[in-house]
């Protein structure tokens, strides 16, 4: 079960590089310009938003696990569409589509976690959804740096593909989770699935903690969610999932091989190649955060992995303005700030988005919280991604774009620092009490 829904993160992650690949030779076929370019991927992200919105409601009315076989069969067939299409407005029509499908899994997936994972182990399977991003991430630029000598940008787009494919295998023979089950008065299923998921558990006294969970919280709504006691959690969500994307880091994932073109590098490895290997370094860091996610704590993750962005930050203002951005010396150092960030972003970010997702919200508004939190997520993105490109081409250049993007690791360090609970081993219902008494833990008798 772990590796199906976090295999569902490498759709993810290979579509974030490989447009990234493949935005350079679109643009030549069909002559984009920067501003081009960005729309490329923006449409994208719009497209996610719009599945973020809708996947609360539809993983509610046909489940979590028939939501994520439609974003496997949709996202490759969107694929193979992106690969043969004739035409700029053609690609961009696809790739939105394309990105509903994406933002479906973004939000079903963590719910599908957070509902299944026994509380010992749920933090490190949805940490392992980010690890499965990045793995997603270093192939699609791997498979652009091997098309591109003959600047084959719809393989590239179209070989997405072969993981929907293999995702898809491994969903088709998962149960959905037993919480669902419940809600919709499957009570045999949910017993058969919560024996498959925990067998050492005691079935009976976990099915009545959630029948009672259940009857308590029925009749959920979108706008409980502005409303005491939950208007505080949800506060938190939306700020998290923003600051997780307004701080840059898809910037450097999409718009990777710009960065290194603008460090001097010209040929294939420099602009492809290195942009993967940063990536490997992103994925070590998230296994660590997996390793100790459920050990060490939440809290002392996320800020750790913030504090390093903020430093990648301040070392590529460095390399973009009193070093101008090419030599050695720039070079080295631009390297060095690109995989610094990463790793705080995968390490920090990257790995707990998905936790405080799945673990926030009780069942009733579980599906709409995680649909509001990756909905701000998904609108910083789209900011970030229409704008990269036009602040590096500005006065502010480099180095103050990557200025904007530490000013807000800044509010992001101190935001989670006043407002992020620790949740490490806590069950759902002992969070659930903790939003209700207004941010404040029950006494554990």
């Amino acid at each position: 079960m772990a590796v199906a829904a976090a295999s569902m993160g490498i759709v993810y992650g290979y579509d974030q590089s490989n447009i990234g690949a493949a935005m350079e030779f679109v643009g030549q076929e069909f002559t984009l310009d920067d501003n081009g370019k960005q729309w490329l991927y923006t449409v994208a992200v719009i497209g996610s938003i719009i599945g973020a919105l809708v996947a609360g409601p539809l993983a509610n009315r046909i489940g979590r696990k028939a939501s994520m076989i439609s974003v496997a069969i949709g996202y490759g067939l969107f694929a193979v569409l992106s690969g043969i299409a004739p035409s700029f407005a053609a690609l961009a029509a696809v790739r939105l589509l394309l990105g509903i499908t994406v933002g479906v899994s973004l939000v079903v997936v963590p719910v599908f976690v957070a509902e299944s994972a026994p509380a010992r182990s749920r933090g490190a399977m949805l940490v392992a959804y980010q690890m499965t991003t990045i793995i997603g991430i270093i192939v699609g630029y791997l498979v652009g740096y091997f098309l591109a000598g003959d600047a084959q940008w719809r393989w590239m787009l179209g070989l997405a593909l072969v993981p929907s494919l293999l995702v898809l295998l491994l969903l088709i023979r998962l149960p959905d989770t037993p919480r669902w089950y419940l809600s919709r008065g499957r009570d045999e299923e949910a017993r058969a699935a919560l024996r498959a998921i925990d067998p050492d558990a005691d079935v009976a006294e976990q099915l009545d903690e959630m029948r009672a969970a259940l009857a308590a919280e029925s009749g959920g709504h979108l706008r409980e969610m502005l409303r005491a006691p939950w208007a505080r959690a949800t506060a938190f969500v939306l700020g998290l999932g923003f600051f997780i994307q307004i701080t840059g880091i898809n910037a450097v994932v999409v718009y990777s091989p710009r960065l290194f073109e603008e460090m001097g590098y010209t040929d294939h490895f420099g602009t492809l190649l290195l942009p993967a290997v940063v990536q490997v370094y992103g994925l070590l860091a998230v296994i660590i955060a997996l390793r100790y996610v459920d050990r060490i704590g939440r809290r002392p993750i996320l800020l750790g992995g913030i504090f390093a962005m903020i430093v990648a930050t301040v070392i590529l203002i460095v390399v973009y303005g009193p070093l101008g951005g090419e030599g050695t010396t720039a070079n080295l150092w631009g390297f060095t700030g690109l995989v610094v960030f990463t790793m705080g972003f995968s390490f920090g970010f990257g790995a707990l988005v998905w936790v405080y997702a799945g673990e926030s919200f009780p069942a009733r508004l579980r599906s709409y919280g995680s649909s509001a939190m990756l909905t701000s997520d998904l609108v910083a993105n789209a900011i970030v991604a229409q704008f990269t490109l036009t602040l590096i081409n500005s006065s502010l250049g480099g180095a103050g774009t990557f200025a904007i993007f530490g000013g807000f690791a800044v509010m992001a360090f101190l935001f989670v620092l006043r407002l992020a609970p620790e949740t490490k081993g806590r069950t759902l219902e002992d969070i659930q009490q903790y939003w209700t008494d207004g941010g404040t833990w029950a006494r554990r008798s």
